[in-house]
């Protein structure tokens, strides 16, 4: 540590002023370059001896300095003490300040007053304009911040433009940032990245790669930044193949270091059943952001290694890194998947040791592993102690564990407490329609699928669905329009006579229309899930494991089937619904049958 300013600048006579003020400078620089904060303070104390604050530049040094050392309070202190603010106080250092350290209000409100004083925006300040509306994802004031480019001409240079199209995108307006895009004369790293954010945020994965793979050709200027979002869409849409060939492609340009990626990477790869990749890219990242942390964690716990969860936990306290809210969501969600009630009280109460209060969905995860644990009424306090308003997702967990252990009176009474919130989504009207089944309350039943159709939105179709190379094959309940369909009907009747052997009983309880017993079995056991297990079977000779997707929670029946599937053909079967993974293997289930 620097415990004294350096020789040549404590006796100020020994240069002229100019070369002082040069030295000081240049010193401040390198400093800010490094982010060295205690030697910076010393610097300062130097600088306010001397008398050297008063001049715009060095203040402007010194706001940037406590920016980059995330000290934005610090900045803003210097500035209202600076006497003469150039528009590089303002526009570089002040407000770049605020926006890079996620104060938006202030960053806007530094704007306005800039504005005020007649100071023209340049391309310095406009980016950080568009990125602090970008945080408050505020499309208005965002789209005023663009109308003040245009007037000033500067909409046509690269960086405002290209923050432009960074903005509405990460608003979540992508015709106007495809707009923008499409009449910029150039063309960046963050205009292509922005668009392709935008266009991955909002699920339209097609597009997202193929402006990936156009900017990757045109420019090949791609960044961390741009990756994360192109291993994402191979996550969200479980394209392992794609997914791999990015990693190699990260390795191949020296990305595979960053953080940003590692957390993509572990993501995808968790999300494409391979949980094992998941953790060599963990271990082969050292230096590790929140992120990386939480993505590792959360992988954990869909894969069911609840005690990496807890391990993974402590070593992020030893290491000094500060759980947020979403760690305790993932920890709350391992506790709720393994029955494990005592934990998962003690996780929810440390939040706020953490200073974190706890949010609708951790309540709704609260409730969750009551539910599940069978505590439905323990559960029911919760829900009436929370300080806000139950929410859609809340009373939905209370639902879950009513249905799971055939509660059909407080679920039925979940179900009004829903109804009294106004509209919902599509996929609680369905939660809600089969819980009033449940309780033979067909024509509450029938009201919840009449507002489905109202709203005009179709009850999600079940699918699932395999990869073979590049090709994904998708099934349907019941689908016969696969080419192999012969073949995997044919395959799925054999597996089933080797399954009542051994002890298989179909469970028609799970089918929940008003229809005969031969119906019911009839629908059960073309579940899309054993269409593709089938279609798997006959692709993969080899003793590969089996990786099936799908869109929906798996069904009870399902599940005991697929247990006997992998005992009778002797392989790994794994099976990712909407809520978690589950690795089947010599008639067992990763879940232990909870879930």
């Amino acid at each position: 540590m620097l415990s004294h300013p350096p020789p040549s600048l404590l006796n100020p006579t020994q240069f002229t002023f100019e070369q002082n003020h040069s030295k000081i400078g240049s010193l401040l620089l390198s400093l800010t370059r490094s982010r060295t904060l205690p030697k910076g303070l010393q610097l300062h104390c130097h600088i306010i001896k001397l008398g050297f604050q008063t001049i715009p530049l060095i203040s402007h040094y010194l706001i940037n300095f406590y920016s980059k050392t995330q000290l934005p309070i610090d900045s803003q202190r210097i500035f209202e003490e600076t006497h003469i603010k150039s528009s590089t106080t303002w526009s570089s250092s002040v407000i770049s300040s605020f926006a890079q350290n996620e104060l938006p209000v202030l960053a806007l409100e530094y704007f306005t007053k800039m504005v005020d004083h007649g100071i023209r925006p340049d391309d310095h300040i406009f980016p950080s304009a568009t990125k602090a509306c970008a945080i408050l994802s505020s499309c208005n004031v965002g789209r005023s911040v663009h109308c003040l480019a245009l007037k000033t001409g500067y909409d046509v240079d690269v960086f405002v433009g290209s923050s432009v199209v960074d903005m509405y995108a990460k608003c979540g307006n992508i015709e106007d940032a495809r707009k923008v895009f499409d009449e910029m004369p150039t063309r960046n790293v963050v205009s292509w990245s922005g668009m392709i954010y935008g266009y991955a945020q909002l699920g339209e994965n097609e597009e997202a790669l193929w402006l990936f793979k156009q900017a990757f050709f045109e420019i090949f200027e791609v960044n961390d930044f741009t990756f994360t979002s192109v291993i994402r869409v191979c996550g969200n849409t479980t394209l392992l193949g794609l997914g791999k060939q990015l990693h190699c492609l990260c390795l191949k340009l020296s990305f595979d270091s960053s953080s940003f990626i590692g957390s993509a990477l572990i993501s995808m790869y968790s999300k494409c059943g391979i949980v094992e990749l998941a953790y060599c890219v963990f271990d082969e990242i050292r230096v590790r952001n929140l992120g990386m942390w939480n993505a590792m964690l959360m992988a954990c716990a869909q894969h069911a290694h609840t005690d990496k969860v807890f391990g993974l936990f402590k070593e992020m306290e030893t290491s000094g890194m500060t759980p947020n809210f979403i760690t305790f969501l993932g920890t709350l969600y391992a506790c709720s998947h393994s029955g494990l009630v005592e934990k998962g009280k003690y996780y929810f109460n440390l939040m706020k040791e953490y200073g974190i209060e706890p949010g609708d969905q951790h309540y709704a995860s609260m409730v969750d592993i009551l539910g599940r644990a069978n505590k439905v009424q323990e559960a029911l306090v919760v829900i009436k102690e929370m300080p806000m308003q139950p929410t859609e997702c809340v009373w939905g967990a209370l639902l879950t564990g009513c249905r799971l252990h055939g509660d059909t009176e407080l679920a039925a009474y979940a179900a009004d407490k829903v109804f009294e919130l106004g509209p919902v989504s599509s996929g609680m009207y369905v939660l809600l329609s089969n819980a009033y089944a449940a309780a033979g309350r067909y024509e509450d039943a029938a009201r919840a699928r009449k507002m489905l159709r109202d709203i005009g939105v179709k009850k999600e179709t079940g699918l699932s669905w395999v990869e073979e190379g590049n090709i994904v094959h998708t099934f349907a309940v019941g689908d016969r329009r696969h080419f192999k369909s012969k073949e995997i009907y044919k395959k799925l009747e054999e597996l089933e006579d080797e399954m009542e052997k051994v002890g298989y009983v179909a469970d028609t309880s799970y089918v929940l229309r008003e229809v005969g017993d031969e119906e019911k079995n009839m629908a059960i056991r073309y579940h899309s899930e054993r269409l593709a297990i089938a279609f798997a079977l006959i692709t993969f000779q080899d003793e590969r494991p089996i990786r099936i997707m799908k869109n929906l929670r798996i069904c009870g029946d399902c599940h005991t089937a697929i247990k006997f599937m992998s005992k009778c053909c002797g392989r790994v079967i794994i099976v990712r619904d909407n809520n978690r993974f589950h690795r089947f293997e010599d008639g067992k289930c990763s879940c232990s049958d909870y879930w």
